[in-house]
Order: C-alpha cells, then sequence, then structure tokens
C-alpha cells in the first residue's frame, strides 16, 4: 500500500491519513488486516543476508595452506603411500571442522541478542482494543501509545497527548521532541517531522493513538540497514597477515620440496616415487600444519576471556585486529552517557519555588518520561517537595509543548494563594526553556522576594551564570513565570525565577577507560547526532577533549555535519592528521561512513563504537565495529564485529588490551612451531647431503606438528597480557607478525640448533649400536627401501625415536624461551600442554601398536640421558648468545 510521492503521509490531516491508508477510527477488521500480513510480510527486519554455511565451511577447505596439503597428499598416494595421504588429508579435516565450528558458535551465540521491537502492542482491531504480537502489524493498523512504549512500525499521529519522543537510536539526538498530530507543510524526513513516529524509537512522555503506515523492512529502520548491508566488509589485519605468513612458508615448502624431489632422483640415486615422498616429507615438514588451528584457538581462548568481561566476539579475528587500533569513533548517547539526566546545581535566591515551578512544567513521572523532566522532579522531591499533592493543588490547565525553534515550553496552571509567591494571582504560566531563549521573553526577575526589572546588567549576570554552570558541562534551563487573573497562556513579560543545571552522567569508568586509551596512543574521537555544543561539553568533561590551557582560540575544533559538507576528502584527511581530538556532531549516517574512510585512507586502524540504527553503516565500514547490547539495536549488533553485553565503554580498554596480548601471543606460537619445522626438515637436508637413512618420517613429522607441539603452542596463545602491554603505542597495520628478528630467532637459531640435536640423537644412537657414519652411508640404500635384517630396522626404529625424542624435549625448552622468563603459575595450559606433550611421545615410542604406526622402537634406558638434555639447551643457548652479545634481555628483544 503506497502513497503518492506527491503526498507523503506527514503533509495530510489525521482523517486524510486514516482513509489514504484505507483504515478509520476503529481500526482495521480482523479479515483485512490478515490480508495485509499476507500482502506485506510479517513486521520484522529481514536477516542480514550472509554467506551460506555450506560455502563457509567450503571456504576452510580451499585456502592457500589446505590446497597445498590436499596437493601433498595426492602425491603421497601417487607415491603408493597411501596411509601417508590419508593422515595429511585427515589434517585438513580437522583444520577445517575446528574452523567453522568456532565461527558457527559465535553466531549462535549472538542470535541470543536480537531483541528491538517490542513483542506486544496494543492496537485497535474490530473497533476493540486488542493487544497483539508487534510481528502482526500491518499497514493501516491503528495503535495507542504511552510513555515508555517503543515504537514498533512507522506511524502517522493521529491523537497526542503531550506527547514527546526519544528519537536518539535514530538521530543520536540525546532530547526529546516533541510530536503532534498536525500535518506538514513540506516533505521532511521521518526522523525529522514532527507528526511521524520511526520505529524503534521511544515514547518519552504522553500519549498518542497512531497508524501505521509501514512496516519490517519499509521503514526508515530497514532503509538504514540496507545501507550497511550494502558496505563491504574488508578483511583484518589478521586475516592479511596470516595469509601472508601462510603464502610466503608454502613458498618456501614447495620449492624446498621440488629441490629434494631433483636431488634423491639425480644426486641420491633412489626412483621417483621414493623422492617423491622425501619430497612429500620436506613440504609436510616446512608447513606449518597446527598455525591455523593454533590461531583460532587462541582468539577463541581470548574471546572466552572477553566474554567474562561483558564483551561477545563475533568475529575471531577482530579480537586481534584490536590490538592495532589507533583511532576509536564513539557514539555519545547511550554509548559514553547513561542517557539520564540529573539535577546537579541550582541559581535563584528562591529555590524552593525555582523547584516548584519547574515540576509543575513537567510531563514525566519520577520513573518515566523524559529524562530531563524526571531529574527536575527527582530534584524537587529530594528537596522536600511532594509534587503529587502540589500538581493536585495547582491543577494545570493548558500547555505550549516545546520544539525546537522557541526552545521553551509552558503551562497555564490554576493557581492559589502561596508564601512562596509575593503577590495575589488566580493562575500562573510556569514556562523552563534553555536559558539565552528563555531570557528574551523575561521582562522581570524575582530576587529576595522582590519582582524587579530586567535591564542589561541584570541580563549579563544571568548569562554570565549560565556561562559558568555551562563550562562546568551542565546542561542549563531557565525556570520563569507569570502571574495572570485571566487564563491566558502567553510567553511574554514572564518573571524570571532562576537556573537549574542538569547532565547527563558518563557511564561508570568511562573517563578512566578514555585515559587509557590516550596512555596507550589510541586517538577517541566522538561521533554523534547531538548538538555540537552538548557534545563539546560532555567530551571536555570526561576527559576526551583536554580543557584549554590558556584564553584565546580553542586549538580543538567541534565539527557540525554541515561543517563536514562542505570539506573535501582531501581538506577531511588533513584536519583528522593534524588534530587528534575531536567531535563530530550533528553527522548523518552517510557522513559517519565517510569519515571512518577517511581515517582508514591514512593508514589507521578504526574502531566504531555504537547502539543505534545510525551507527550500522561505520559499524560495518570498519576495521573493528563495537556495538552495545543491551540497548543496541539488531542492524548495529548485526553490522558489529564485538558486542558490549553491558553496554559498557570501559570494556572496550580490556578488550584492546586483549587484543595487544593475542597479537603477542600469536607471535611466541610462530617462532614455537617455526623453530620445530626446521629441526623436522633437517634428516631430509642431511639424507641428501651425507647419503645417510632419514631420521624421521612424514607420519612422525605429522606427530610433532599436529600431535605433541599443538598443545604447548596453545599454552603460549592462552598467556595473558603482560602489564605493560596499554604503555606501548598501537603497531601499524602493516606491521608483520612473522619479521625478520623472528625468522632469524625460529630459522637460524632455534629451528638449527633442535636440527642438530635431533640428528646428533640419531648418530649417537647407531654409534652406541657400534655403526658409525660410513658404515650408516652404507646401509642407507638397504634401509631405505625398509629391508635388512630385523636388528638393523629396530636400531633405525630406536634411532627415529631419538630424533623424534630430542625435537620433543628440546621444544620444552624452547617454549621457555618464547615466553621470555614469565611465571608458569599463571598460565595451567602451558603446564599441561607441556605434560601432555611428554606423555604423547612416552606413548608413541613404548606403545607397540603405535611405535610399528610411526616405525619407532622404545628408547633404550641408557639414552635418556641425552633427551633430558635436550630441554635446558635452548636456555643455555640464549643465555651464551645474550652474554656473547651483551644483552641482558636475552631473546625477549627479539620478540618485543
Amino acid at each position: 500500500m503506497q502513497l503518492s510521492a506527491a503526498e507523503p503521509i506527514s503533509s495530510l490531516s489525521a482523517e486524510k491519513a486514516l482513509a489514504a491508508l484505507q483504515s478509520s477510527a476503529q481500526g482495521l477488521s480482523s479479515s483485512e488486516a490478515f490480508q495485509r500480513l499476507q500482502r506485506c510480510g510479517p513486521n520484522r527486519l529481514p536477516p542480514q543476508r550472509q554467506r551460506p554455511l555450506i560455502l563457509r565451511l567450503t571456504d576452510q577447505f580451499t585456502h592457500f595452506m589446505a590446497l597445498l596439503l590436499w596437493a601433498a597428499g595426492g602425491m603421497a598416494f601417487l607415491a603408493r603411500t597411501p596411509e601417508l595421504g590419508w593422515a595429511i588429508w585427515s589434517v585438513v579435516l580437522i583444520n577445517a571442522l575446528f574452523s567453522f565450528w568456532q565461527d558457527f558458535q559465535a553466531e549462535r551465540t549472538l542470535a541470543a541478542l536480537t531483541q528491538v521491537l517490542p513483542h506486544q502492542v496494543r492496537l485497535w482491531r474490530d473497533g476493540d482494543l486488542q493487544v497483539l504480537p508487534a510481528d502482526d502489524l500491518v499497514p493501516g493498523d491503528l495503535i495507542e501509545l504511552e510513555a515508555g512504549d517503543q515504537v514498533p512500525a512507522d506511524c502517522r499521529v493521529i491523537e497526542a497527548a503531550a506527547l514527546y519522543l526519544n528519537a536518539a537510536v535514530l538521530t543520536g539526538e540525546s532530547l526529546p521532541v516533541a510530536r503532534t498530530a498536525q500535518a506538514q507543510n513540506q516533505r521532511l524526513r521521518t526522523s525529522e517531522a514532527t507528526n511521524l513516529l520511526p520505529a524503534g524509537t521511544t515514547v518519552a512522555a504522553g500519549r498518542a493513538q497512531a497508524v501505521v503506515y509501514a512496516t519490517g523492512a519499509d521503514t526508515e529502520f530497514g532503509q538504514v540497514a540496507h545501507l550497511s548491508a550494502g558496505t563491504e566488509r574488508a578483511p583484518s589485519t589478521l586475516e592479511i597477515q596470516v595469509g601472508r605468513i601462510v603464502r610466503t612458508v608454502t613458498s618456501i615448502a614447495v620449492g624446498m620440496g621440488a629441490l629434494a624431489f631433483i636431488a634423491g632422483v639425480v644426486l641420491v640415486g633412489v626412483g621417483p616415487l621414493e623422492s617423491l615422498v622425501f619430497a612429500i616429507g620436506i613440504i609436510v615438514a616446512n608447513v606449518p600444519e597446527g598455525l591455523l588451528p593454533t590461531v583460532t584457538l587462541a582468539l577463541a581462548l581470548a574471546t572466552q576471556r572477553m566474554a567474562r568481561e561483558r564483551a561477545l566476539v563475533r568475529r575471531l579475528s577482530a579480537v586481534e585486529t584490536l590490538g592495532c587500533v589507533s583511532v576509536i569513533c564513539t557514539d555519545k548517547t547511550g554509548t559514553l552517557t547513561a542517557n539520564a539526566m540529573a539535577l546537579q546545581n541550582t541559581w535563584s535566591s528562591d529555590e524552593p519555588l525555582l523547584l516548584l515551578l519547574s515540576g509543575l512544567c513537567c510531563n514525566a513521572s519520577e520513573a518515566v518520561g523524559d529524562p530531563t523532566e524526571t531529574a527536575l522532579l527527582q530534584g524537587a522531591q529530594q528537596a522536600g517537595l511532594d509534587l503529587a499533592d502540589e500538581q493536585q493543588r495547582l491543577p494545570r490547565q493548558r500547555e505550549l509543548p516545546f520544539d525546537s525553534e522557541r526552545r521553551m515550553m509552558s503551562v497555564l496552571v490554576h493557581w492559589q494563594a502561596d508564601p512562596r509567591w509575593p503577590e495575589p494571582s488566580s493562575w500562573m504560566v510556569c514556562s523552563k526553556g534553555a536559558p539565552l531563549e528563555l531570557l528574551q521573553h523575561c521582562s522581570h526577575w524575582l530576587r529576595g522576594g522582590t519582582i524587579t526589572a530586567l535591564g542589561p546588567a541584570e541580563r549579563q549576570v544571568v548569562r554570565s551564570a549560565n556561562d559558568v554552570m555551562a563550562r562546568q558541562g551542565h546542561r542549563v534551563l531557565a525556570i520563569a513565570c507569570k502571574p495572570c487573573d485571566q487564563p491566558h497562556l502567553e510567553e511574554e513579560e514572564l518573571v524570571l525565577v532562576g537556573l537549574v543545571g542538569l547532565y547527563d552522567p558518563p557511564r561508570p569508568g568511562v573517563s578512566q577507560a578514555i585515559a587509557a586509551c590516550h596512555h596507550a596512543g589510541i586517538k577517541v574521537t566522538m561521533v554523534t547526532g547531538d548538538y555540537g555544543l552538548t557534545a563539546e561539553a560532555i567530551a571536555r568533561q570526561i576527559g576526551l577533549l583536554d580543557a584549554p590551557a590558556h584564553a584565546g582560540p580553542d586549538p580543538i575544533r567541534v565539527v557540525n555535519g554541515s561543517d563536514l559538507h562542505r570539506l573535501s576528502d582531501a581538506q577531511l584527511r588533513q584536519l583528522l592528521k593534524f588534530r587528534s581530538r575531536l567531535v563530530f556532531a550533528r553527522m548523518a549516517p552517510e557522513q559517519k561512513l565517510r569519515l571512518v574512510q577517511a581515517y582508514r585512507a591514512l593508514g589507521d586502524v578504526v574502531a566504531v563504537t555504537g547502539d543505534g540504527v545510525n551507527d550500522a553503516p561505520a559499524l560495518r565500514a570498519a576495521d573493528v565495529g563495537i556495538a552495545m547490547g543491551r540497548s543496541g539495536t539488531d542492524v548495529a549488533r548485526e553490522a558489529a564485529d564485538i558486542v558490549l553485553v553491558d553496554d559498557n565503554f570501559a570494556t572496550i580498554v580490556s578488550a584492546v588490551r586483549h587484543g595487544r596480548g593475542v597479537y603477542d601471543n600469536i607471535r611466541r606460537f610462530i617462532l614455537y612451531i617455526l623453530a620445530s619445522n626446521v629441526a623436522e626438515v633437517a634428516p631430509f637436508l642431511t639424507m641428501l647431503l651425507l647419503r645417510i637413512p632419514a631420521a624421521l618420517t612424514v607420519l612422525q613429522i605429522l606427530a610433532v606438528d599436529l600431535g605433541t607441539d599443538l598443545l604447548p603452542a596453545l599454552g603460549l596463545g592462552a598467556d595473558l597480557p603482560q602489564a605493560d602491554v596499554m604503555q606501548q603505542p598501537p603497531r601499524h597495520r602493516d606491521q608483520p607478525l612473522l619479521d625478520r628478528p623472528l625468522l632469524r630467532q625460529a630459522y637460524l637459531f632455534l629451528g638449527l640448533l633442535e636440527g642438530s640435536l635431533a640428528m646428533l640423537g640419531y648418530g649417537l644412537t647407531w654409534w652406541s649400536h657400534g655403526v658409525g657414519l660410513w658404515p650408516l652411508r652404507r646401509l642407507a640404500p638397504t634401509l631405505l627401501h625398509h629391508q635388512g635384517s630385523a636388528e638393523l630396522l629396530l636400531i633405525q626404529h630406536e634411532a627415529s625415536a631419538v630424533a623424534l625424542g630430542s625435537i620433543v624435549f628440546a621444544q620444552v625448552g624452547t617454549v621457555l624461551v618464547c615466553r621470555g622468563g614469565r611465571r608458569f603459575r599463571a598460565n595451567r595450559l602451558l603446564w599441561l600442554g607441556i605434560a601432555t606433550e611428554v606423555i604423547a611421545f612416552v606413548v608413541l615410542q613404548g606403545w607397540p601398536p603405535l611405535a610399528r604406526t610411526f616405525q619407532m622402537a622404545p628408547i633404550p634406558s641408557q639414552l635418556w640421558w641425552w633427551l633430558l638434555l635436550c630441554i635446558p639447551a635452548p636456555l643455555l643457548a640464549v643465555q651464551l648468545r645474550s652474554l656473547w652479545r651483551a644483552d641482558p634481555h636475552g631473546s625477549n628483544r627479539a620478540l618485543a
């Protein structure tokens, strides 16, 4: 059911609006409502289009590392080693299923938060007032709304009684606005027309009868959701970094595997099939199969910790991205503030009268209604006034509601003799509003019980008092009155009684959170639809903007949306580059989106916080979108990467801390995994160079990568962030996880050490049986084809077990090196990982069924001393290198 573009519903009278929607004062009939429901669909937002589950699952099987392992498994089948092929393919399967399950679980957890539209609504059907699910609303339904109700669909006001609407969810404006049933003479947006109620907004005061004209996706709510859905999601920094590591390492692996194949055929003289098996061994040894599941598990552990601190992560990679956030663009209303005014100060010589008049000029109750009026009522109550009794004694007769042009509201009450007022009167006009605007309607003021004229000097006193309160961050209201003998409601020649100062209190911990962001080198920019002066005052109060240090032009700028519209993209980038603390006010959704894109064009990593529909496009375009879970909307939560369940901005600091800790932990277990990979390559390179039997098999390499190494690597990923992690500036977006110092530490130092220990252990085993290097070279062709006597095969299996054990036990020392001397007591998972690693190796080489599968034999007791010496070897090597370099910090510098 559509109205013509030439006659928007806001321009029609209430009667014509009902007629245009083919409705009436009795509402729709049940049969007509059913037909419209079938035609228009239920009153709910359509779910955001997501990639199908089956395609999200197949993505886990087709990334670069997975494709390489698929190819390696296929080559193993070609080499007539099907057990090896199945083992490699099982690695791909395990990685894919685990990563997919983590993402799926996060999506399911978020589904419990999707509550934005009211579940029940009071409406007229068949001439009766009924209560039905909001999903059943259709265009033409006539609904009843009162203070505290959430508007379930886009509606046109038919009747209004002192109606005020809180539209912060759409506009970002925290102050309620008046709504009437009068027709509009000009075409306006839904959120701006004074006779329209947009879906998702809240009735702050009064009551209304309204007719529904748009539901579900056709509402303004749904249109902003469509804008958000059309914004493409950029890959996270972690996804980029891990992809780069995978491509680099796997390229090296393929190159080395190809060289090994050629060398095996040309130099060693083995057949193509045997050389292919060795090439597969080189590839599998170089590919960090455990990297992706370990990264996923580390991020999952961080998300669990963040969940305990009331932050729900929807995309795992966003945890690490938080660690390099350099800019936070935060909404004000409902994010930095509690959206609840409180009476803070008064300026009057007659405070009891001031509070009485302010209470009489309110439409709210003490518990429900406009936060500003609620604060006035509570302040009067705390001062000992019984406003309920006063309102009965001084009943209201008429009202002029607040509007944005007059910036004031007035009521006419039937006055009775009161000792707080110096003159007898039958009627009293009570007014409240913005001080400078209301002052223009005043001719006198009340001082010490005496009414005197307001001259220029007296007006300057009032302005100065207003300035003092405003500089403290208060929202200042002026209270005035006018005695009259006739019931005429006029807003001229008023008597100013005084000023009240109110403020929207910041959320607990917000000031400390902003200070922590500044210490961590993170710029915090307020982006709101609220008034510029209000936004600046709040920003200064919470420490987002510093107070001016001296008189003169303030170097801090508050940029309005209209000013931003006049700036070119280049000018905007210049502004953002050279001014670190900014407030953007009166921002439209597309302007928030433009702001995020400008920050990202400067190389910043941007996090955006918000709770309203107007925040959703910027949430989706940001590197990290952070939505409010309690007061946030469906659209905002769907667009975000992280949802703050407690709506607390301070939780973001904790999330950033965990993000930085995750980055450090990922570097540590990358070092740990790559070190063992180098050691696994050493036996194959030694076989080619010295023409001796291979010390390890491909299955043994897989046992290290996905068996013994996995839990210790996960333990490294579970480390808590270091104490000084928030004292460092954010790293650059392009700073690599795998840099040259880490590569040198992994490949040329720890990996080379572990490889040497493995080959020394292998040779030591043969030497203990009386076989030296040259005899071993003669035995190589026989052992290569798994021939020879049972005794020789047993020695080969023992030697392989010692070589594998040397790597496993050396990795225990490598774990200590990677942690940089941090206490173990704080990481039980790492203790569990080390214990499991050692026990798993003992079982692999000692339990006959597994030993036969992995071609190992129990290690003789006289060789266990060698394995125990491998544990402190990496630690001693690091200490010796530190002494040689005169570096007291040891390995920590390479991992910093």
